[in-house]
């Protein structure tokens, strides 16, 4: 019996032991797994020389600009000039019917002939004594009011002939013949083109970095793939109380009139020298709400395997302006430091990464883009 007993308990430990064992194999954890290698892009953090460069928005204006109006009253007789034509300083743009101020100044001219004649046969008898002082004041103050009545309608006559006031290019004609025109009606706008102006504004900050005669590049997306260069030609003295920025007019060539006024363009203001920093493809950066990151490539060794591979560390890294494909970094990497510049979202610190720069494209300061 109790044999029989030995043998039964040997069997129920036997089978309890092997269901122990088959559970303990099923819930041991399998080893660590570590996720597979990221692939990545990767650039050299590198030390540059960049210009100092003042960079700002403002719009063209033209060197004068006017739209010139109708000096006299009357009607439209005959319109000497071609919308959008160039006309010198003093070409007839426009003439008003002046026939009865021509008549009137037949008149006039008459009348001055007349008081001519008087006043010299009255110079002649005062000279013997022969009217009173009276009646050759009377002669000669007849004589003076006859030519200024004259004077005063050539001078009307004259103002019925609307002339350029400057060398320029005009625009659409405002008036058609047979039209009447008052005092000041406009009749077309006059724009001096060569040379023009960029005029754009600074805050009241930076105004001490430029000075007048530092040299200018305008761009604007009205002329892509165009550079124009000129000069700063003045600073304003006073500072927008309002917007506390001060005007910079910059003066550039346009002998070809390829410039308008009022375009947008871009202004960069070149100031001598140049200054040492630290970029980064600006890809590189991790824009987060609680700070930008970047992440270096370190080789790190394992301390089981021995091996070596690649592993992302994580950096706060504090920017300045940007520039082309490149970003500045005042701090947090060092020059000659390899970055990872694409992909940069999908890492952590630590990660392992796989490196792959044979499609990466090369960063540059000013990029032209193929298809621009």
């Amino acid at each position: 019996m109790l044999k029989k007993l030995g043998f039964a308990l040997c069997g129920l430990f036997l089978v309890f032991g092997t269901i122990f064992l088959i559970k303990k194999k099923q819930f041991t954890p399998p080893p660590p797994y570590e996720m597979p290698p990221e692939s990545v892009t990767t650039g050299v953090v590198q030390a540059q020389e960049w210009e100092r460069v003042v960079a700002a928005v403002g719009s063209l204006r033209a060197d004068q600009g006017v739209t010139v109006p109708s000096e006299g009253q009357g009607t439209v007789k005959r319109i000497a000039f071609e919308s959008g034509a160039r006309v010198q300083a003093g070409d007839v743009l426009l003439e008003l019917d002046s026939e009865v101020e021509r008549a009137q100044l037949n008149s006039a001219q008459a009348r001055a002939e007349l008081t001519q004649i008087n006043l010299n046969r009255a110079r002649e008898l005062w000279d013997r004594q022969a009217i009173s002082k009276s009646d050759f004041d009377s002669a000669e103050a007849a004589f003076k009011q006859a030519t200024a009545d004259a004077r005063s309608l050539e001078a009307t006559i004259a103002k019925k002939a609307m002339r350029a006031p400057f060398t320029g290019r005009t625009g659409i004609r405002l008036v058609s013949l047979g039209q009447f025109l008052d005092r000041g009606n406009p009749i077309v706008t006059l724009q001096a083109l060569d040379p023009i102006h960029a005029d754009f504004s600074l805050p009241q900050q930076r105004v001490a970095e430029i000075k007048a005669g530092y040299d200018v590049r305008v761009t604007l997306d009205a002329k892509p793939g165009r550079v124009f260069t000129g000069k700063i030609t003045a600073i304003s003295p006073e500072i927008d109380s309002t917007t506390r920025t001060a005007r910079v007019e910059s003066t550039l060539s346009n002998a070809d009139e390829e410039l308008t006024p009022g375009m947008f363009v871009n202004v960069e203001v070149i100031a001598p020298g140049k200054t040492a920093v630290v970029a980064i493809p600006s890809t590189a950066v991790y824009y987060q709400a609680f700070g930008d990151t970047v992440f270096v490539v370190k080789d790190v060794r394992d301390e089981k395997t021995g091996q070596v591979a690649k592993r992302a560390e994580q950096r706060f890294v504090k920017l300045g302006e940007a520039r082309g494909d490149f970003v500045r970094v005042l701090s947090g990497v060092k020059a000659g430091e390899e970055v990872v510049t694409s992909g940069v979202f999908k890492l952590s610190n630590g990660t392992k990464l796989f490196v792959d720069n044979s499609l990466a494209p090369k960063p540059e300061l000013a990029p032209k883009p193929k298809n621009s």
